[in-house]
């Protein structure tokens, strides 16, 4: 499985972080070696001093697909979740400058939290999804995917015009404002409305 990562795809994280607004979604991909393992708490790796947390809502494919019409792409996934694609924000600052990938700063061992799955059914509208993320139980982030620049569906058809869909596969649909470092000792739990998707300890 692959997971494939969308960047700037809402309008107040592209500002926040003084990007360009892009044209098409960005797409980035991380390993399945990135995926922090149940239970683990997420050590903060040696090599960068700033790391930033970034709250996003997934979908998880449950059939193959390529060249998929937007009209269709309601087909190829009926679970939604929600994760953290931690980000190694020194590196990838030094990366950019350079016109480099962003691979050591997105895909490193840990970079993507998973948290638990809700059967897409029990959402009235996958389109109108509140989310937020809280750090030592203040909110730091949160968003609602009707804010997205590019929807679910419009990003599955997207990316598999570049990529194969296979089942098991995790789109990373982008993440709000308010992404920020994280530190020790830090707890981080994801929420979608009221139901806790995930938590997890910083080391």
């Amino acid at each position: 499985m692959k997971l494939i990562c969308i960047g700037r795809n809402y309008t107040d994280h592209i500002e926040e972080l003084e990007n360009e607004k892009p044209t098409d979604p960005v797409i980035f991909m991380k390993p399945d070696t990135s995926i922090l393992l149940k239970k683990q708490p997420f050590f903060i790796p040696d090599f960068s001093n700033n790391i930033h947390h970034e709250v996003e809502v997934l979908v998880k494919i449950k059939k193959i697909g390529k060249y998929i019409d937007k009209k269709f792409a309601h087909k190829y996934y009926d679970e939604i979740g929600l994760g953290i694609d931690f980000t190694a924000r020194d590196l990838q600052s030094q990366l950019k400058a350079k016109g480099l990938p962003w691979e050591k700063a997105k895909a490193f061992d840990g970079a993507a939290v998973i948290g638990k799955w809700i059967s897409k059914e029990e959402f009235s509208n996958v389109n109108d999804i509140d989310f937020r993320l809280e750090k030592n139980e203040e909110i730091v982030q949160q968003g609602n995917t009707k804010l997205m620049l590019w929807k679910i569906d419009e990003l599955i058809a997207y990316v598999s015009q570049y990529f194969t869909l296979k089942i098991g596969d995790v789109i990373f649909t982008g993440t709000p404002a308010g992404v920020g470092p994280v530190e020790t000792n830090d707890n981080l739990s994801g929420f979608i409305g009221e139901r806790k998707m995930f938590s997890i300890k910083v080391k």
